[in-house]
C-alpha cells in the first residue's frame, strides 16, 4: 500500500470518534494524529504538516469553517470535513471555504478511508499522460500554471498556491481545452467516482476556481458556462517547460 510518510490529522471534540478514526487509520497503513479542537491542531502544525486533515465542523471555539478558511490562507494542505448535519448548505459553505471533500455523520469508516486515498491520490503532483501535456507549466490566457509547485502565475509576477481540489479541477480543464464537460464529467474526473444525485457542488468549484482566476462567476471569459450541457475552458493551452 502506498501511503504518505506525514501523518493524517483528525480534529474533533469527540475523543471517542477520534481514537475510532485513528485506530482504522492505522490499522490501514496510515499514521494518525488526534487534535481535540482548533487550538491543539495549531500547535501539531507548527512541529510538522500532515498528509491531510480530517476536521469536525462543529467544535467548541473555532468551528470547522473558521478553521478551514484559516488553513486555506496558510497554504493547499488537503482537508476532509465532517459533518452531523445532512443540510446541504453547510457542505456548500464547507466547500466554498476550501475543503477538498466533506462527509456526514454517521459513516462507514470505509467510505472515509476511501475518500482520504481519492484526495491524497488527486492533490499529490503528478504527471499528466494525455499529449502534449506532459510538461511542467502550462500557458492559457494570462495565466501560466506550475504543476510541480502547484502555483498560478500572473502576467504581473504574482504566484498564487492552489488548493488541492482547485489544481485538479483547473487540470481537468486544461487537459481539455474547448471541450464541454457536464457536472458529471467534473465529478467524475476530479474525485474518481459518480455524481450524488441531484449535488451542485461543481458549480461551487467551478466559481471558486473562477475567483482564482479574476473573473466574475457572471461574465467569465476562459472557463464559460454552456447552459444546459456544462462548462467549457474557452482558451488555447500551450506547454512551456
Amino acid at each position: 500500500m502506498n501511503t504518505p510518510s506525514a501523518p493524517i490529522v483528525v480534529v474533533d471534540d469527540d475523543p471517542e470518534i477520534c481514537e475510532l478514526l485513528a485506530d482504522y487509520l492505522g490499522r490501514h497503513g496510515y499514521s494518525a494524529r488526534i487534535a481535540e479542537n482548533a487550538q491543539a491542531l495549531y500547535r501539531l502544525l507548527e512541529e510538522a504538516i500532515p498528509a491531510l486533515v480530517i476536521l469536525d465542523l462543529m467544535m467548541p471555539g473555532e468551528d470547522g469553517f473558521a478553521v478551514c478558511q484559516h488553513l486555506r490562507k496558510q497554504g493547499d494542505l488537503p482537508i476532509i470535513m465532517l459533518t452531523a448535519s445532512d443540510d446541504h448548505t453547510d457542505r456548500i459553505l464547507g466547500l466554498e471555504f476550501g475543503a477538498d471533500d466533506y462527509l456526514c455523520k454517521p459513516f462507514d469508516p470505509r467510505e472515509l478511508l476511501a475518500r482520504v486515498k481519492a484526495v491524497l491520490r488527486r492533490c499529490q503532483p503528478r504527471e499528466v499522460s494525455l499529449a502534449p501535456y506532459k510538461a511542467r507549466v502550462l500557458a492559457f490566457g494570462d495565466w501560466r500554471l506550475d504543476r510541480v509547485s502547484r502555483e498560478l502565475m500572473g502576467h504581473d509576477g504574482e504566484r498564487l498556491p492552489l488548493s488541492g481540489a482547485d489544481f485538479q479541477l483547473l487540470q481537468v480543464f486544461l487537459d481539455r481545452p474547448e471541450q464541454v464537460l457536464s457536472r458529471e464529467d467534473l465529478y467524475q474526473l476530479t474525485r474518481g467516482r459518480p455524481a450524488p444525485p441531484l449535488d451542485r457542488s461543481m458549480d461551487v468549484h467551478v466559481c471558486r476556481l473562477r475567483q482564482r482566476l479574476g473573473e466574475d462567476a457572471q461574465h467569465s471569459q476562459l472557463i464559460r458556462t454552456v447552459r444546459g450541457a456544462g462548462y467549457v475552458l474557452a482558451a488555447r493551452v500551450e506547454a512551456l517547460a
